[in-house]
């Protein structure tokens, strides 16, 4: 039963933490997580561990555990470094794929599609972080895959904004998104490197720009950044 527990309160925290339930930076309160939960200290601390190990969260002693940060320093990291990671694992998919993890990339992409055709950006997210975690272990390299897998966590939390689109040529890019999943699984099923790795690249240049007003929002009308009389004055 405390097994089962711990099960719960680990794939659900995961959860929290992908869809923002969660948000970046929070505290983790031991003693609430545990009452909700019904496990006790010692499960509920290896819980956090398997977590900080995955990259969810930090622990820092005598401070106890939070939800990783997307402070602006993590966020350079994540931009700068995405496209080469996601480049390479496609690299690799290609020549290391087998076909049962195809056949598992495309039920993966099913999900994804019914949940951007139902306006469900929480599902739509979190199957796309299957998808491209599908694609990292058919990469089978023991360097890149954890790599990805940090990614995906704040690519995860990013997308949440891409998969609520604003207007009609917002969601037309969620449609193209969709379409170039399909052309990746054909481009790897048939183990076309170069278009694999050209699609990954437009795939991520696709998003990228929604996912950076997550950390830049638009800027504040100058009515309200400047006062009146400054205005004037100047």
């Amino acid at each position: 039963m405390t097994q089962n527990r711990k099960s719960q309160c680990l794939d659900t925290i995961r959860q929290q933490i992908l869809s923002l339930a969660l948000p970046p930076g929070s505290d983790l309160d031991e003693t609430k997580l545990g009452a909700e939960f019904g496990i006790s200290r010692t499960p509920l601390r290896e819980v956090l561990q398997k977590l900080a190990g995955e990259g969810y969260v930090d622990i820092t002693q005598n401070k106890g555990a939070k939800v990783v940060s997307m402070d602006m320093a993590v966020m350079r990291n994540f931009f700068q470094t995405a496209p080469l990671v996601y480049a390479n694992i496609a690299r690799l998919a290609c020549e290391n794929r087998s076909l049962p993890q195809v056949k598992a990339l495309k039920t993966s992409q099913q999900h994804f599609k019914k949940a951007t055709l139902n306006h469900d950006p929480a599902q739509a997210a979190m199957h796309n972080h299957q998808f491209h975690q599908i694609i990292g272990d058919m990469s089978q390299n023991c360097y890149l895959i954890p790599s990805l897998q940090r990614m995906l966590i704040d690519h995860t939390r990013l997308s949440q904004t891409f998969y609520r689109p604003a207007s009609p040529a917002e969601s037309a890019l969620v449609r193209q998104a969709c379409d170039q999943h399909d052309d990746m699984i054909a481009a790897i099923e048939d183990q076309q490197v170069e278009a694999a790795v050209a699609l990954t690249l437009q795939h991520w240049a696709l998003s990228q720009d929604r996912m950076e007003r997550f950390v830049r929002p638009d800027p504040l009308p100058v009515e309200l950044t400047i006062p009146k009389e400054t205005a004037h004055a100047i």
